[in-house]
């Protein structure tokens, strides 16, 4: 089938290339003139495993293709994805000036039937938006065209989003056309083949649905971080206790994991929408409120640990900080929890040397050059003339370390792992003071 992606985005970056790897005719389309260019010859914006090289062979068969030209794109697909971002407006409630400028070029351009999708996440009733503006433009154009617009919401991680997007726990399609459910079973058939994976429903509970996913999700983390919280004030260890709950099917190990909180570009801003977005329908959601209080009170949780190992005073310390983006297999620094760490830690008069796998870049360009900042070339590099760790991102080269020279490269040898990957008695037994989040050992908060 013919596909045009709107954005070159995550969302619909990876879309394209994974549509384009089952054989499918795929035409993105940006107006980001440079990011086009760029992807032109194989630069890839972002950072995911294995995106690039999906990218780079679809092209080079010709099933992969990038423009600018808004017109191109609508006459190229059968299928019009609607991939751009949904950024949080000034209530926090979500943006949808993007998304509704693609539907405005899709009316103005639209000749043939279309099947319009919405892949970004949006509001329930965006769709009901999005039809009206496509069906303005064709009124204002004295043109009469079938088009069906569908709600297919993304649910990719992360660091594994080319995998979820090859092999999909579910494809959610909704819309009461058989016509759109025939042409989205069609473009997703390759798919679908080992079992039934779409889930067809209409389009305001397809948009709810995407929404209530990643909210039960952030509601599980802030969950596990209050319990980190009281463990560390009962004296209890909190990965025993993960264990312990976890083992319950009805629980389960996913998202049980005790940190420094979640961050990225979907559930802070997603958890914070549908909670405006229910205040707008006069309801109060108290429990989606708690999660956000508790995950943006959680980002400061090692910064108080920090100054409570110090006596409250770390001006002129040095912090060596492993991790920057806000989890492992990404570039991605949005709302990330290094990003709150940093700024304390500069407020308090203390300095950093940092190392991230791959976020480096992405460091330089949000924090440029600052003299109380030392971006690294390595872990080992960050130890260099540093009071103290913080690890922030789970990286796994960050999980084995040399405990011994650790203990001889740190001034104050103190350790404050903020995603508990470590044994606190191992860490103990090189000389080293440790902290972790809800570990019985920590500093309670004060």
């Amino acid at each position: 089938m013919r596909a045009t992606l709107f954005g070159t985005g995550y969302v619909g970056l990876v879309t394209g290339a994974c549509l384009a790897e089952v054989g499918h005719d795929v035409l993105c389309v940006d107006i980001d003139a440079a990011k086009v260019e760029g992807l032109r010859h194989g630069v890839v914006p972002i950072y995911e495993p294995g995106l690039e090289k999906l990218v780079m062979e679809s092209q080079r068969a010709g099933r992969l293709r990038f423009s600018t030209d808004a017109a191109e794109g609508v006459a190229h697909g059968e299928v019009l994805f609607i991939a751009v971002g949904t950024p949080p407006d000034e209530d926090g409630s979500a943006d949808l000036r993007h998304v509704l400028a693609v539907a405005r070029s899709i009316g103005q351009h639209i000749d043939a039937p279309k099947v319009v999708v919405d892949k970004s996440t949006v509001p329930v009733g965006t769709g009901d938006k999005v039809r009206a503006v496509i069906a303005g433009e064709l009124r204002q154009r004295g043109l009469s065209v079938a088009f069906e617009v569908v709600s297919n919401p993304e649910f990719l991680k992360e660091g594994d989003a080319v995998k979820d997007c090859m092999r999909p726990d579910r494809i959610v399609i909704g819309t009461d056309s058989a016509h759109a459910i025939e042409q989205m079973k069609r473009l997703y058939a390759p798919f679908n083949r080992n079992h039934e994976r779409l889930v067809v429903m209409d389009t305001r509970s397809a948009e709810l649905t995407k929404y209530a996913a990643n909210a039960m999700l952030a509601t599980k983390i802030s969950f596990m971080n209050e319990m980190a919280n009281i463990a560390e004030r009962v004296g209890a260890d909190i990965e025993m206790v993960r264990q312990g709950i976890g083992s319950d099917p009805r629980i389960g190990y996913s998202f049980i994991y005790p940190g420094a909180g979640y961050g990225g570009s979907c559930f802070p801003k997603d958890v914070q929408a549908l909670e405006r977005a229910a205040r707008q329908h006069a309801y109060t959601a108290r429990i989606l409120r708690a999660v956000e209080q508790v995950n943006e009170a959680q980002k400061s949780r090692l910064f108080e640990l920090a100054q409570a190992h110090f006596g409250g005073d770390l001006c002129g310390k040095r912090f060596a900080l492993w991790g920057l983006a806000f989890k492992p297999n990404t570039d991605d620094m949005r709302e990330a929890s290094s990003r709150t760490l940093l700024a304390a830690l500069w407020d308090a008069g203390a300095s950093v040397r940092a190392f991230d796998p791959e976020a480096m870049d992405e460091a330089r360009r949000i924090f440029g050059h600052r003299e109380d900042l030392d971006l690294c070339a390595s872990a080992d590099d960050a130890l260099e003339g540093v009071d103290a760790l913080i690890v922030v991102t789970e990286w796994k080269a960050f999980w084995n370390p040399d405990f011994a020279r650790l203990a001889s490269c740190l001034r104050e040898k103190v350790v404050f792992d903020g995603r508990n990957i470590y044994d606190p008695a191992q860490v103990e037994a090189a000389g080293l003071a440790y902290y972790g989040i809800g570990r019985g050992r920590s500093v309670a908060r004060t």
